[in-house]
């Protein structure tokens, strides 16, 4: 007869206390690692209206940081680089929106998960 008790009692899952639930892995976090940053019409448009260039190294780091936030399972993140502020959509690598937050003003962000501080260009 089989003891109900351990009939029951599964293998003990292995479980990482860093690595969220919904943390890319494996060739997929490869895949995603060197997918294209995109920006959508409006952050383009907020872009282009406030005169704000980016260079390939401030591309660069968003991407990286994006896939930072990526690594801990964020959906939609805030990311802050010098004097900017970007929200971006994770799972499809989109910046969504940009900003210069000015002293004084009034700032709020909804619907984020997370927010990256992202590291200077020589860091």
């Amino acid at each position: 007869m089989i003891d109900p008790i351990q009939a029951l009692t599964a293998a003990p899952s292995v479980v990482r206390k860093h690595d969220p639930p919904n943390a890319p892995s494996g060739a997929f976090a490869g895949e995603l690692a060197s997918a294209e940053l995109r920006f959508s019409a409006h952050a383009q448009k907020r872009l282009h209206d406030r005169n704000i260039q980016l260079s390939e190294s401030d591309r660069a780091r968003i991407a990286e940081s994006t896939n930072l936030a990526a690594a801990k399972g964020s959906r939609e993140a805030l990311l802050l680089m010098d004097r900017l502020a970007l929200v971006v959509g994770v799972p499809s690598r989109t910046v969504i929106t940009v900003m210069e937050p000015r002293a004084g003003d009034p700032a709020v962000f909804t619907n984020i998960d997370s927010v990256v501080v992202v590291p200077d260009a020589g860091a």
